[in-house]
């Protein structure tokens, strides 16, 4: 009987549960879309959350031992996962075979930014139920809480810090019923534009006016930004859109536990010319060069 599951973890049928837990953490380093940019990256570090979401599990891995591989239609997994499209969410797909809450967040696929999939497997019913919400940017960056109100219930969820857009969190226990088993409630999370920060990944970046004097001649800026007020040293002779890094004071990566930088760009803000000293503009207009 065929088990792909194992081949896609490279380990055999017998291996010990911290064999299967010391090899998908060797394959989720080597594949994490954060670290591999091959095109083929994020499908494989998907297939290899699902199967270690099987394998990890003492129930779930007794059944498809039972079953193997004819739970995915006789197809290998890999077959399998590619067939389902690039809206499939193999949480989702998982969830169905295996009946039940399913438990399917260990691997950060509750809040892995995946499309949903809908549909029924092996004769459970789907009582997850699908919503979006919209938050603000600074909360995306800070986390926090957001307050939903769902079908006559209301609740807060928590709004985990440096969420990306597009990405989803499960509230357990918030979907339909149906004999006595409650469903999830997968919440898709969108996120407001911000007027002042621009985000790439894990670097934020943020505009700054200073005046010509400080431009020209140096000096100190007070900036504030999403996660503290700060005392920027410009240096003299500083250019229109020049960028000083900041470390640390971007987006938290949660799967590194750092935070990316903050990268600040000069908006230098000239003075008018009819609010100048009548001397001071006279010396200017004959001492300033007219080419670059």
């Amino acid at each position: 009987m065929a088990k792909s599951l194992y081949e896609t973890l490279e380990v055999s049928e017998n291996s010990s549960a911290d064999e299967i837990k010391k090899a998908y953490r060797k394959l989720a380093r080597k594949y994490h879309p954060d670290v591999n940019k091959d095109k083929d990256a994020e499908e494989k570090f998907k297939e290899i959350n699902a199967a270690y979401e099987v394998l990890s599990d003492a129930e779930k891995k007794q059944q498809y031992d039972q079953y193997g591989d004819s739970m995915f239609g006789g197809q290998n997994f890999h077959d399998f996962a590619r067939g389902q499209g690039q809206s499939a969410d193999l949480d989702d797909i998982l969830r169905q075979m295996f009946g039940g809450g399913g438990g399917f967040g260990s691997s950060g696929f509750s809040q892995s930014g995946f499309g949903g999939f809908g549909g029924q497997g092996f004769g459970e019913p789907d009582l997850d139920t699908q919503a979006q919400i919209t938050i603000a940017f600074d909360v995306s960056i800070l986390g926090g809480k957001q307050h939903i109100s769902l079908n006559n219930d209301s609740f807060d969820i928590k709004i985990p810090e440096g969420i990306k857009n597009g990405q989803k969190i499960r509230a357990k226990g918030k979907g339909k019923s149906y004999q006595g088993q409650r469903g999830d409630l997968i919440i898709k999370v969108n996120i407001s534009d911000s007027p002042e920060y621009e985000r790439d990944e894990f670097t934020l970046t943020k505009f700054f006016d200073i005046p010509l004097k400080i431009a020209l001649f140096g000096g100190k800026i007070e900036i504030k930004t999403i996660h503290k007020d700060i005392t920027l040293k410009v240096p003299e002779n500083t250019k229109q859109n020049q960028k000083f890094r900041v470390k640390e004071l971007g987006v938290l990566n949660r799967n590194a536990g750092v935070k990316g930088d903050l990268y600040l760009k000069a908006n230098i803000i000239l003075p008018k010319v009819n609010e100048l000293d009548e001397e001071l503009v006279s010396m200017l207009q004959e001492k300033l060069p007219e080419t670059i």
